[in-house]
């Protein structure tokens, strides 16, 4: 929800090299809208299919500027890689899904690019959980070597990606990433984000509410797992707020709490699942919160933690050129799904491709 990330790609079969990046964000008026749906859940279709075109228009808007600012011509890109807006993620349903906005043909049309799309939904019908799929990406990347290591990537949700030192790879969601102290620095200050944890950092971590939150039965579960902004979101935070006694809480204590809670359950994670971890390697937009690598680094003692920056792939860029791989994967014909992961039935092809003309 901060914005549109576009990584240009050059993909071999053994590596990937970065050409170029941008972010921007989306307009405050498309970021409400989408947050108004994604916190209460509710759409009308005619919302619903307004937003579908946005959101594709601001992809194409993006890659074009990216594109320019490289002085590079549509017809020398073989593919975009579309990952979309998710709105709802619904995996453990009788009938599961997970949805995403942006329409890929839009995107083509606009790009003058053929563009893949629908990323999940036949990892989802191969009975997985349609997510995480960054981990095969990880793999494909940041997998070589034979001591046991991790990816973490930091989004709105966190995520593991875990190697074993016998070349088994498994990984899922382990919670919240940044949405949940996003979303109460947005509610407090207005401004989008809390710049390097420095509002956190400012107040004192709640115990007892600390406890409460990890109490959640999502925390519990072994993966294959996944989640998403419509589970961990405000209402989420609210519910344990109720529970909670003692004194009422300060606002940058919640703060605090909200970074220590996704340090938390990142470590608890990668302690259960890969207790012999050599090395963490962290990816995404958390990984300029300073204060939240901190009490990352705090709980992992022992455990040598970079940055992807190290590993090759800038950390802000990681995602995306994700995505840009899964498309090629795509035009292989190649599975994109790790079913380690995901739990899916077998290895599937990801995604739906849609060409310009």
């Amino acid at each position: 929800m901060d914005g549109v990330d576009a990584a240009l790609v050059r993909i071999a079969d053994t590596s990937i090299s970065l050409i170029g990046y941008r972010e921007d964000a989306y307009t405050s008026e498309l970021k409400s809208a989408l947050e108004a749906v994604i916190s209460t859940n509710l759409v009308d279709l005619e919302t619903l299919g307004t937003l579908h075109i946005a959101v594709a228009k601001a992809f194409a808007a993006v890659t074009k500027a990216l594109l320019r600012s490289l002085n590079i011509a549509s017809e020398h890109i073989v593919a975009i890689g579309s990952h979309g807006q998710t709105l709802l993620h619904r995996p453990n349903l009788a009938n599961p899904f997970s949805l995403q906005i942006g329409d890929p043909a839009v995107i083509a049309y606009q790009t003058g690019i053929t563009t893949v799309g629908d990323f999940r939904a036949k990892d989802l019908a191969a009975g997985g959980q349609g997510a995480p799929l960054v981990p095969a990406f990880h793999h494909f990347a940041f997998g070589q070597g034979h001591s046991e290591h991790a990816v973490l990537n930091i989004g709105g949700i966190a995520n593991l990606t875990l190697f074993k030192s016998t070349g088994e790879v498994f990984g899922f969601d382990t919670g919240p990433g940044n949405t949940l102290f996003d979303r109460w620095i947005q509610n407090h200050s207005g401004t989008s984000y809390d710049a390097d944890g420095a509002w956190a950092r400012s107040g004192n971590v709640s115990r007892a509410l600390l406890e409460l939150l990890l109490s959640d039965q999502y925390f519990a579960l072994a993966g294959p797992k996944s989640s998403g902004r419509d589970y961990f979101n405000l209402e989420w935070l609210a519910r344990y707020q109720k529970r909670s006694s003692g004194p009422p809480i300060s606002s940058p204590d919640i703060q605090a709490t909200l970074v220590e809670l996704t340090a938390c359950s990142v470590a608890r994670s990668l302690k259960s699942a890969l207790p012999h971890c050599r090395q963490l390697a962290i990816c995404g937009g958390g990984v300029n919160n300073s204060y939240l690598l901190d009490r990352i680094r705090a709980q992992l003692l022992g455990v040598e933690i970079v940055s992807t920056d190290q590993l090759g792939i800038p950390a802000s860029a990681v995602e995306a050129c994700a995505f840009a791989w899964l498309a090629a994967r795509r035009l292989s014909n190649e599975p994109g799904n790790l079913p380690s992961v995901t739990g899916a039935a077998r290895s599937v092809v990801l995604g739906g491709v849609h060409h310009p003309n």
